[in-house]
């Protein structure tokens, strides 16, 4: 997206000011609008909102519902501060996308000391729905089990018992890259190597030269956004795949498949909570979306939608925007919408979303602009989300 409408984004942040925090509903997309997951969710996220609380109607309990949206840069510090003086200045009642688990993390923690609602469309750290919990904190999406589960298996089931790990150096990569040994361990396979590389790198030749030399029939990238696309494309260029190693990326979305372009992305395997062209809903949706970006919307920008919608139906059926009484209706309702009809919420927070193992089309299997996905299989959410007996979260009866 342009630098420009970025600022724009951040300049949201004066839509109101202090003295009129109780005269709307407010909601808060935070997330990152610049850098490297600018594509991932970024201003698509805030336009997905918007759909949002139009469809919803654009009021409730006879206030208007406002947005906001800021750049977190992805920096903690940053993301904690926007989102203080969101809860504790602007009266927003909720915080939405939250791409990049450190500063989801960081959120986590205020929204639990000021009971705020705190929706987590993009980052995918298991933290946020064990150890670090909230009763008003909401996982939509995907996590680092369900990507390393749902790809890894099937990459396990076809041979590929021998592994080396390229991974982002922040709590997301962290967390997935542990979830790839266990799942590769638990099936007969071997973990080599791994190597974390900073956040926003833009060479990764050292990385390579070290998968290279570790004659691992798969090379895996515990990353996202551009730094998935960089990787992919610089191991086309060092030869990997024509040397006989295979790849896998953890967590691709549309928008990273676009940006490498599929004679690069094909036959990539990768484990997705959304695809516009799964069905008649989701073509809808998606087809209004991109009247509007110009683009096909990903997993992230259809979540957030979700999110919000539910959020806003559990807003007027609580008769309240009080963070703890719009938990607990968001708890007892089951969603309604195209991304995840039917499923529920747990005590911990996560939602109960069945997703998809696809594979990237081959260019000559695309028979039209962003039809770049082939279903291999939907997988069911109690196959593919870690069961509650296995939980950490402190909300959870044992």
């Amino acid at each position: 997206m342009k630098p420009l409408v970025s600022l724009l984004a951040i300049a949201l942040l004066a839509v109101a000011p202090a003295a009129q925090a109780q005269d709307a509903v407010k909601i808060g997309i935070l997330n990152d609008q610049s850098g490297n997951y600018a594509e991932f969710g970024g201003l698509g996220s805030v336009e997905a909102a918007r759909m949002a609380i139009e469809d919803f109607g654009g009021s409730v309990l006879g206030k208007p519902i406002e947005l906001v949206a800021a750049d977190h840069q992805n920096k903690p510090d940053v993301g904690a501060g926007l989102a203080r003086r969101w809860y504790d200045v602007d009266g927003v009642t909720a915080i939405a996308d939250l791409t990049n688990s450190a500063v989801a993390l960081a959120v986590a923690g205020l929204a639990k000391e000021r009971q705020k609602v705190a929706l987590f469309n993009g980052p995918a750290t298991t933290r946020l729905f064990n150890e670090d919990c909230l009763d008003t904190g909401f996982m939509w999406t995907f996590d680092t089990a369900t990507s390393a589960k749902g790809t890894a298996l099937s990459v396990l089931r076809e041979g590929g018992d021998s592994w080396f790990i390229i991974a982002a150096d922040y709590a997301f990569g962290h967390q997935l890259t542990a979830d790839i040994q266990s799942i590769v361990a638990a099936n007969g396979g071997k973990t080599l190597g791994t190597v974390r590389h900073p956040l926003g790198t833009a060479d990764f030749s050292s990385f390579l030269l070290q998968a290279q030399a570790s004659k691992a029939k798969i090379v895996a990238f515990a990353n996202a956004g551009t730094d998935t696309i960089n990787s992919v494309k610089q191991s086309g260029e060092f030869g990997l795949v024509d040397a006989g190693q295979k790849l896998a990326a953890m967590v691709v979305v549309l928008s990273d498949v676009h940006g490498l372009g599929l004679d690069k992305a094909k036959g990539l395997i990768t484990t997705t909570a959304f695809y516009h062209d799964r069905d008649k809903a989701s073509r809808e949706w998606a087809d209004r979306y991109a009247a509007r970006m110009k683009q096909m919307p990903g997993m992230i920008q259809a979540s957030v939608y979700s999110s919000v919608l539910h959020y806003l139906r559990a807003v007027k059926a609580a008769g309240t925007a009080a963070g703890p009484a719009v938990a607990a209706k968001m708890k007892e309702t089951a969603v309604d919408d195209f991304f995840a009809p039917g499923a529920r919420i747990r005590a911990d927070g996560r939602l109960m979303n069945d997703m998809m193992l696809v594979e990237v089309k081959a260019p000559a299997e695309s028979k039209a602009p962003w039809d770049y996905f082939k279903i291999v299989r939907k997988i069911p959410a109690a196959e593919i989300i870690a069961p509650l007996s296995e939980s950490k979260c402190s909300l959870v009866k044992k």
